[in-house]
């Protein structure tokens, strides 16, 4: 049990920050998916760069240049959708565990300085305790060294418990899936069954009639 809960750790302190950069067009929208557990807060901080042709290199995009930012939960429903700056950062809470899609669009269809050119966008995602920023936290509670400690590892455990939750979750929903599968599946044997009955029923039937009328029987 306690080697399980190791690598989740492990997983967990790998896992729950992606940093990362991507191209996008003037018009393209560049959506991402986390799995995340219920009433975990994320965290995302981007900054911005624009293609310069000149140079042929990115530069740091004009203050006037915005991202839009839009959170759906695994339901479908909108989190957050807001029009952030050339470089910000956006939290949101998720409710209900699952995959979450992180969509991210330029407004550059504003600008005549994109003039079709393509932008890089550096994202970092940071999920769970992995959202505290500690230094803060000893500044504000006055923690010792060793009381900072105590609180990252309740934290951790805290967020391991959260995604043990959140796996079974997961296997339930996988296996109500699985039964009602094994069922259909069933029911629809029976009921190919039953039609073969009836057609061969139908069929005897019918060539009784035919070689009685023919007057072969």
């Amino acid at each position: 049990m306690w080697r399980r809960a190791l690598l989740l750790l492990l997983w967990l302190a790998f896992a729950s920050v992606q940093g990362l950069y991507f191209h996008i067009g003037e018009t393209e929208k560049r959506c991402f998916i986390e799995e995340i557990p219920d009433e975990t807060m994320v965290i995302g901080n981007y900054r911005t760069q624009l293609w310069d042709k000149q140079t042929e290199t990115f530069l740091p995009s004009t203050p006037g240049l915005g991202m839009h930012v839009e959170v759906k939960d695994p339901e479908g429903k909108v989190v957050l959708s807001r029009q952030y700056g050339s470089e910000g950062r956006f939290t949101f809470t998720s409710h209900t565990p699952g995959d979450h899609q992180i969509c991210l669009h330029s407004n550059s269809t504003r600008m005549t300085i994109f003039a079709g050119g393509k932008l890089r966008v550096h994202l970092d995602i940071q999920v769970g305790e992995h959202t505290n920023n500690y230094p803060e936290i000893a500044a504000k509670d006055k923690l010792t060294e060793l009381q900072l400690r105590a609180r990252q590892l309740l934290d951790q455990v805290e967020q391991i418990q959260k995604e043990q939750n959140y796996q079974r979750y997961r296997e339930e929903r996988f296996r109500m899936t699985s039964e009602s599968t094994n069922q259909r599946v069933l029911w629809w044997s029976i009921a190919q069954t039953v039609i073969l009955i009836l057609t061969g029923i139908w069929q005897m039937r019918h060539l009784k009639s035919f070689f009685e009328a023919k007057k072969l029987v």
